[in-house]
């Protein structure tokens, strides 16, 4: 097995030199250099071409996130922030600057606790490490990208649920696709985001920040409201009941995902029918592909993200080979793609999200 190499820029000398002790310790990984500076960072990167970076935020100078900028610009490069406390804003700058994950900078470093959290470190390093990355898109702005010509399909239901699943690279997925869509969006939006529990309510409170329609996190038994987006709340599932309300369960993960894409994917299904629309986007793994693919026998139409945008495309790709997915989309086309879906559809619905009622035969 190849070892990867790394990167660790970090200004505490006690936990640079943590870090540093257990990437040697670690047979997959390789320490290029410890750096204490985000300007000794972009000096060494495009000499030592390292495989992944473990970056902090808070450095003498310049700081972590304009250095995650910049070498994203310059030397793609996977990019793991280790971060000094779950600040929700910090967190989503970091993964819009170009960096693929965010930890948490352990606490109590001489603790057992804290060495296993050193050691949780190198584990994400050594994922990430694996990525391939280009050029961050997001550093600029997206030029017009125009709709694809793809035949938009007709149901005997009219859509009446969005659901939306990402995992790495989400966040930036997420604020593109709900970004784009109108403020009176005709139906409920539901999501679910793979992202550590305590960063989820400062997720949604970022999303709010960035999209049209109000975003939260969905509350059990509230009713979906059109226009409005529900994020699955921290280690929670995220299902839809059979009244069309949202459902929050503490039910096991499932394929290791707490919530779990799948699980608000295949309630869709059930709940809906025809008229659930489902769009799994970037992640790694393979959740959401069997939802998805639920979705798609009970009639719904499914959407994936094309490998060509995707930072990974390991669920979309899932549902892919699966033959879950109706049609894949580079993410800047799938909202002007949902928008025509929902123009040719007529909506009667009056406000509230309520099951799709099959036809009978």
């Amino acid at each position: 097995m190849p070892t990867r190499s790394v990167l660790v820029v970090e200004d505490s000398a006690v936990l640079r030199h943590l870090l540093s002790h257990s990437i040697r310790a670690d047979a997959r990984l390789r320490l290029m250099d410890a750096v204490e500076s985000a300007e000794e960072a972009i000096r060494l990167v495009p000499h030592l071409r390292p495989d992944v970076i473990s970056m902090d935020v808070c450095l003498p100078g310049m700081d972590g996130l304009e250095a995650t900028r910049r070498i994203m610009a310059q030397c793609p490069t996977p990019i793991v922030i280790v971060s000094d406390a779950l600040d929700a804003q910090v967190s989503m700058n970091a993964l819009r600057s170009g960096a693929l994950a965010v930890i948490e900078k352990p606490r109590g470093l001489t603790s057992d606790a804290g060495r296993a959290a050193v050691g949780a470190i190198t584990t994400q390093l050594y994922i990430m490490s694996q990525v391939p990355v280009i050029r961050r898109r997001l550093l600029t702005a997206q030029a017009p990208h125009p709709a694809p010509v793809a035949p938009v399909p007709s149901w005997t239901v009219p859509p009446r649920i969005l659901a939306l699943a990402a995992s790495t690279g989400g966040p930036r997925a997420f604020a593109q696709v709900l970004g784009a869509l109108p403020v009176d969006f005709p139906v409920p939006v539901v999501g679910v985001q793979h992202m550590g529990g305590p960063f989820m309510e400062g997720f949604a409170h970022w999303l709010d920040q960035q999209v049209p329609m109000p975003v939260a996190l969905a509350r059990h038994g509230e009713t979906l409201r059109r226009g409005h987006v529900y994020i699955a709340p921290g280690d929670r599932h995220l299902a839809i009941g059979a009244r069309g309300e949202a459902v929050v369960l503490d039910t096991s993960p499932q394929q290791g995902q707490r919530p779990s894409a799948s699980v608000l994917f295949s309630s869709v299904a059930r709940a809906f029918g025809r008229g659930g629309v489902g769009v799994l986007m970037t992640g790694m793994g393979e959740d959401g592909a069997r939802g998805l693919g639920d979705m798609r026998r009970a009639g719904g139409y499914t959407i994936t993200e094309d490998r060509s945008t995707a930072v990974i495309h390991g669920m979309p790709g899932a549902a892919e080979r699966g033959g879950a997915t109706c049609i894949s989309l580079p993410l800047p086309d799938i909202a002007p793609h949902i928008e025509r879906i929902m123009a040719d559809s007529a909506d009667p619905a009056g406000g509230v999200a309520s099951p799709a009622r099959q036809p009978p035969g």
